[in-house]
């Protein structure tokens, strides 16, 4: 019962791992049981974590499944000394998770104005939140294009992306949903690869464009960012110098970036 737990747990929601994929060394997915009152927007996120004695061990987490599914999906990256992914590495189907049932986040449609054409800017497990974003029928209702950039260092790092892409184009519902609107962008920094290097580059020297039909526009173009902070300042700063101005909640803008991942 609530009443005997200790104090910090009152209101979480224990899920059972319905699943586990592990991507790379540095890389995990995992989906978990879906409470029925759970609503979220595609692009938030959510506290989630392990019990930890009497105050459970939290993190802010990207919500990676679409707002349509029965189970939850999370993206995370293995951090050998890190307090909670050092543990979460190593969950197994039937294991607990814990999760503060209240979603929030920028990285969502009600914090940008109208646009033509929607461009995700991600590195790493910052594709999280796009992986919701691009499977809502929702996003393919009001832009014309949808564009999903990924950047990581290696190879075997886009994979996440890589079959998020394929398990789209091969659902029957999505693909006729998503039609020819998705564009998947994904480079490499450190391993060579098809295309190779940082996103900020390729919009400074014109890949973004050629591979993109069309440089960054702040009359048609809308813009979500999520990486590290020193990718949101640099991504921030081209957005701004292309003219665009940065959304919220409560002030929909032309570009949106989620800083909760970064501290």
């Amino acid at each position: 019962m609530s009443d005997e737990l200790p104090k910090a747990y009152r209101g979480m929601a224990f899920l059972k791992v319905t699943s586990v994929k592990h991507y790379t060394d540095k890389t995990f997915s995992f989906t978990c049981e879906r409470p029925d009152s759970f609503r979220f927007r595609s692009g938030e996120f959510a506290m989630i974590g392990l019990a930890n004695g009497d105050k459970p061990l939290l993190r802010a987490y990207s919500i990676a499944s679409p707002n349509w599914a029965e189970e939850l999906e999370f993206y995370s990256i293995k951090v050998a000394d890190g307090p909670l992914t050092s543990k979460l590495q190593h969950l197994k189907v039937g294991d607990e998770i814990v999760m503060r049932p209240k979603p929030v986040g920028t990285l969502v449609h009600d914090a940008l104005v109208p646009g033509k054409r929607l461009i995700m800017f991600s590195t790493g497990t910052g594709i999280a939140p796009f992986a919701s974003t691009i499977r809502d029928p929702e996003t393919y209702e009001k832009f014309d294009e949808v564009i999903l950039t990924q950047t990581c260092r290696d190879v075997n790092e886009l994979d996440f992306g890589k079959t998020l892409i394929a398990e789209i184009k091969s659902d029957e519902l999505l693909s006729e949903v998503v039609g020819d609107k998705l564009t998947y962008f994904a480079t490499t920094t450190r391993e060579k690869s098809d295309q190779m290097g940082r996103m900020t580059d390729c919009l400074r020297n014109g890949v973004f464009k050629d591979i993109t039909g069309a440089p960054l526009n702040a009359e048609t173009d809308r813009v979500m960012i999520c990486g590290s902070m020193a990718m949101l300042k640099e991504h921030k700063q081209i957005c701004e110098d292309a003219g665009m101005v940065e959304g919220s909640n409560s002030t929909p803008g032309q570009f949106v970036i989620e800083k909760a991942f970064t501290d």
